[in-house]
Formats: structure tokens, C-alpha cells, sequence
């Protein structure tokens, strides 16, 4: 029988290993000897807290427990591996947050938030994604409500808006006043 020690050793090998988060249920299949789902946890927990002052942290996803790069220690991996993440609209982007943020969402209800009228099939393949562990585990998150609060997300970010180029105005009839109408607003850049 492995004492608790060796049981933490063969979870470390096990997560460094491992392509994908484990869940814990996978990671108890590796003992002969039945160790509770507790046990686990906070063996789990002490490697988690033996990995806190290195570049690499343990950290639990939706879909299990998995040890990655430290996100502070980003910029320098870069360097030799340069990641490039996959571009997205603005409007694919919108999308996915209005998914994320306001499930169960209908494709009318992201219309009424983005102001225009949204694909069927990009909703789908957006619910889709949105709505996995896949999605959490991409974002480092367990569950949706870890999600930080829209209200942070508009302080930390700088929203500017282009403006449209602006043509002369045409010069307005002597009886009526001139105006000049201001384009739409996306309703989204005030929402996220």
C-alpha cells in the first residue's frame, strides 16, 4: 500500500504526463487500493500549494486538474514558441460573449444585444463551444460563474470605437435645420 506521499508522487507524474486535464475520478484509477475522492482533493490541494512559487501551477479546470505555465511567465515562452491564437471578428467575438455570459440564450436574444441580425450557423457552432468544459478549460475556469463580473471587464478595458469617416455635409434645405444623424452604436460596446 503507497502512503499518501508515494500517492502524491504518482499525481504529479501523472498530471505532468498528461496531455488534458485528469478529473479526479480518472486520477483514483490509477491505485489498486481504493482512495476516496477526498483524499485526492487534498493531496491535490498539498501539490498545488508545493508548485506555488514556480513558473508552473496546478490548477483545476472543468475537466479535471492539469499543470500549466504560470500566465505571468507567458510573455518569455513566447519568445521561442510564438502562439498565435486564431483571429476572430469582433463580431464572432461579441457573440461568444453574449453566449457566455447570458446562457440559456436564443438567437434573437443575441440580435437584440448586437443590433443586426446573427448567422444561425455561427450561433450554433459558438453554443456549442460556449457551453463545454472545453471552453472553460481554455479560459482556466471551472464553472461559468467564475466568469469576471461584466462590470470589471468594462474598467480594464479600453473601449474605442473607431469613427466613421466623415463625408461633408450635404447643405440642408433653407427651411428645415440642419442635422446630422449619429450612427448606430453596436449595442455590445456598451454591454461588454
Amino acid at each position: 500500500m503507497l502512503n499518501p506521499n508515494e500517492v502524491k508522487i504518482v499525481l504529479e507524474a501523472a498530471l505532468l504526463a498528461a496531455q488534458e486535464p485528469l478529473p479526479i475520478s480518472e486520477l483514483r484509477k490509477m491505485f489498486d487500493e481504493e482512495i476516496g475522492a477526498d483524499t485526492i482533493r487534498r493531496l491535490l490541494e498539498e501539490l498545488r500549494e508545493a508548485w506555488k512559487d514556480r513558473g508552473v501551477e496546478l490548477a483545476a479546470t472543468a475537466s479535471g486538474w492539469r499543470f500549466q505555465t504560470r500566465a505571468s511567465y507567458q510573455k518569455f515562452l513566447e519568445r521561442i514558441h510564438p502562439e498565435r491564437a486564431p483571429r476572430y471578428s469582433r463580431a464572432v467575438l461579441e457573440t461568444l460573449a453574449i453566449v457566455a455570459y447570458r446562457q440559456p440564450v436564443t438567437r434573437g436574444d443575441i440580435e437584440e444585444v448586437r443590433g443586426v441580425t446573427v448567422s444561425a450557423e455561427v450561433i450554433k457552432r459558438l453554443e456549442e463551444y460556449a457551453t463545454t468544459k472545453i471552453f472553460l478549460d481554455d479560459l482556466g475556469l471551472r464553472s461559468l460563474q467564475e466568469l469576471p463580473p461584466l462590470e470589471d471587464i468594462a474598467k480594464t478595458l479600453e473601449l474605442t470605437q473607431t469613427p466613421p469617416p466623415v463625408s461633408p455635409p450635404e447643405p440642408a434645405p433653407q427651411s428645415e435645420p440642419a442635422s446630422q444623424a449619429a450612427p448606430d452604436e453596436p449595442a455590445t460596446a456598451r454591454a461588454v
